[in-house]
């Protein structure tokens, strides 16, 4: 089995690696092609996979010729029954290199058409539709991203794994202790994890939170995590606002918030309110692929995508009732216990591209034409 991803950091990278833990228990041999910096390659490693270097950017451009290359060596010396495509950059390169003649699953993580409009949102449209012919299995992380992958007229054959969490790493803690060893007080606090970027939707917060400030005094925004849109943020932020930077272990971030907030403006199947309703926390997010999946209106609040001010009421309405955020945040952990286990999520892919790889006429590298 050879996996490959561009991204090495962040909710891809986590995916990919839940992937490799329950392959290598399977008893299979993993490989890992990716990127050489994050944290993916040594945890890979650790978890029994063989990694060979990859380097590829995130964005489309002239790299794409060597990126492929290079992949095309790989498949040599691997040689692996199946081939799993992660995200838009390894699907671009990795169809490119592959064209048909070994099975391929790609898993979009949110497809990439999503991401930008006008000629280059369509040509990634074009793109997905005509590499559909070189594409076994889409693994879609929740049901609407595969209805989406229909609508948009791909016409690859889909099976939805939902995307899953280490429920017992995620275990609720004490919010009071966790607030101590990240030196906070006991102000109403609101956290929004993740890639500092565009598609997070951070910046949609930071423009809000005066308004949440106007009727929840003091109330905190924690920031947690890094990016390329950092600096812009910073910048904008106004009071109440605190960026945590980058954090190996989000478990204690969790623990002392009193609601997640995810303002994404698309998504595939997001990681953190997941994470979040397994620690017991009460989760506010924009209304965008899986997000009504993974989260019921027990556990908390979907708003449309763009209603700023329905995105500030429901993050003042829980901050200013900590009842309200204790039952919510009850209410998402039994629901992550029973469906978003990470062992059941992770046994779905491994299932799917175990009878991909066994299937008629598809057991190696010269089943199908280019």
């Amino acid at each position: 089995m050879l996996h490959v991803t561009q991204p090495v950091e962040a909710g891809v990278a986590r995916v990919v690696l839940d992937l490799i833990t329950d392959q290598v228990g399977r008893g299979w041999e993993v490989w890992l092609a990716c990127p050489t910096d994050g944290w993916l390659p040594l945890a890979a490693r650790a978890a029994g996979a063989r990694v060979l270097p990859w380097h590829a950017t995130r964005q489309p451009g002239p790299g794409v010729v060597r990126e492929v290359r290079r992949l095309s060596a790989i498949l040599r010396e691997v040689d692996p029954a199946v081939v799993h495509l992660h995200s838009s950059k390894a699907g671009l390169a990795g169809r490119l290199a592959v064209r048909g003649r070994r099975p391929t699953a790609f898993q979009p993580h949110a497809w990439s058409f999503l991401a930008t409009g006008g000629p280059l949102g369509a040509a990634s449209h074009r793109w997905e539709q005509w590499a559909a012919r070189w594409t076994d299995l889409v693994v879609a992380v929740s049901e609407a991203e595969a209805s989406r992958t229909a609508e948009a007229g791909i016409s690859a054959p889909v099976v939805v794994a939902p995307n899953g969490v280490d429920v017992d790493r995620w275990a609720p803690r004490d919010r009071a202790h966790a607030r101590a060893q990240l030196g906070l007080g006991a102000e109403p606090i609101a956290l929004c994890a993740g890639r500092l970027a565009h598609q997070k939707g951070q910046d949609i917060l930071v423009d809000l939170w005066p308004s949440v400030r106007a009727r929840v005094a003091d109330s905190c925004l924690l920031l947690v995590g890094d990016g390329p849109t950092r600096q812009s943020l910073e910048a904008a932020a106004g009071p109440g606002i605190v960026f945590g930077g980058a954090s190996a272990d989000l478990a204690p971030w969790y623990a002392a918030a009193d609601v997640v907030v995810l303002p994404s403006r698309w998504e595939g199947m997001a990681l953190v309110p997941l994470e979040a309703m397994a620690s017991g926390r009460s989760v506010v997010a924009t209304d965008v692929d899986g997000m009504r999946e993974a989260l019921e209106p027990d556990a908390g609040e979907v708003v449309s995508a763009g209603d700023r001010t329905a995105l500030a009421d429901a993050v003042s309405r829980r901050l200013a009732d900590s009842a309200l955020c204790a039952a919510e945040g009850a209410s998402g952990r039994s629901r992550a216990v029973a469906y978003f286990d990470v062992r059941r999520c992770a046994a779905v892919v491994g299932d799917a591209v175990a009878a991909l790889a066994h299937a008629p006429g598809r057991s190696n590298s010269t089943s199908r034409s280019s």
